[in-house]
């Protein structure tokens, strides 16, 4: 069992994300694209250890990177900086992300079992991307091609085990039915930066992600109707959920038209 917490009397480490993400979506308002998408960059990458940043950090360094026209994914603190031979420029302003410290472990006794629980706190720290360093040359990005990145979201898909069924005028997942209803693949046409078999993915794994949200799975507050602020929410959720998994997959798509109104 994990339980999770953030220090009291400190500001909310995930507030200043929170509002960098809204004040995107806000300047994208009217727009059928949204800032994430918008970037074609590969996904945040700690240049030190080569593990990916994840969840909020994804949007948190992509965002920054909009915003301060950087191209390239990785991101080292200052200190891990220094120990791969770089050096942060003087002057250069960090960007704050959240990370997870675990703590030692509780363990309570009870009358027929001792239980073990493992607690995390978040902490905040602060990354410098690779345009704002010297001495650091990453090597060539090897992007998946395009036949490989559908084998990989083949296999993704069907490793999930949703129920999809393809032949419907619209993309949607049912609730009823538990089951993911798309357009054939040959009804999905190209754009200036997705070939058709892109955009079906990014369809695809944006309905993925409201598969997850029912009871008996993730249990989000996905809203009943679409005026409802809880679908408003879901939309966004299956948006950046769909955008993560594309960019994992090595997918570069852009969402449906409709859902920037959302």
């Amino acid at each position: 069992e994990r339980s999770m917490s953030v220090p009291s009397g400190r500001k909310d480490l995930y507030q200043s994300i929170t509002d960098k993400i809204v004040t995107a979506i806000e300047a994208g308002a009217g727009s059928s694209k949204r800032p994430w998408h918008a970037l074609g960059l590969e996904a945040p990458m700690n240049a030190s250890t080569t593990a990916f940043y994840r969840g909020v950090n994804v949007l948190a360094l992509w965002l920054e990177a909009k915003d301060r026209n950087y191209t390239s994914c990785h991101w080292a603190s200052y200190k891990q900086w220094q120990d791969i031979g770089a050096q942060v420029r003087k002057g250069e302003r960090g960007t704050q992300i959240v990370f997870y410290k675990r703590l030692k472990e509780e363990t309570t006794q009870a009358e027929d079992h001792t239980e073990n629980r493992l607690r995390f706190v978040a902490k905040a720290s602060h990354v410098f991307n690779a345009a704002q360093v010297d001495g650091y040359e990453a090597l060539p990005s090897e992007r998946p091609d395009p036949f490989e990145a559908h084998q990989q979201a083949e296999a993704f898909v069907g490793a999930i085990g949703a129920k999809i069924e393809h032949g419907f005028r619209m993309a949607r997942y049912r609730h009823d039915l538990d089951n993911i209803e798309m357009p054939s693949r040959s009804s999905f046409v190209g754009t200036d930066t997705s070939s058709p078999l892109e955009s079906y993915y990014g369809v695809l794994l944006h309905e993925l992600t409201h598969w997850t949200g029912p009871p008996h799975r993730l249990g989000r507050n996905m809203g009943k109707r679409f005026s409802d602020d809880a679908y408003a929410m879901e939309e966004l959720v299956a948006e950046i959920g769909a955008t993560f998994a594309c960019s994992a997959l090595g997918i570069v798509s852009e969402p449906r038209p409709d859902h920037a109104a959302y």
